[in-house]
């Protein structure tokens, strides 16, 4: 079901960051970007150290999505769970919990 905010609950496809939606669509576009244009780059065997720059910059453009649908995630999915109470709540904190751990150790 959808709250009136457009956040998430768990039988929904209505997820918190739909408000931010085309925002996430034009970062992953200019991130699939640059994943092509680092393979040009092997393609064309350019400086390692130009490619590396390059992985780097991927790495925090990714990076930025991640953290965003994370905050997303908390201040919506997250948040109407523990108003609600109960198992749901202790599931989405669960989710969220194992969310950033993948990110820390990525």
């Amino acid at each position: 079901m959808e709250t009136t905010d457009g956040a998430c609950t768990s039988h929904d496809h209505a997820h918190g960051y739909i408000h931010r939606k085309e925002d996430y669509l034009k970062r992953l576009r200019r991130i699939e970007g640059q994943a092509r244009g680092l393979q040009r780059m092997v393609e064309d065997e350019k400086y390692c150290i130009d490619i590396l720059t390059q992985v780097s910059a991927m790495t925090k453009a990714l990076q930025a999505v991640s953290l965003g649908l994370l905050e997303e995630h908390l201040s919506h999915c997250v948040v109407d769970a523990a108003r609600a109470g109960g198992r749901e709540a202790e599931e989405k904190v669960r989710e969220a919990t194992d969310a950033i751990a993948r990110l820390v150790r990525s």
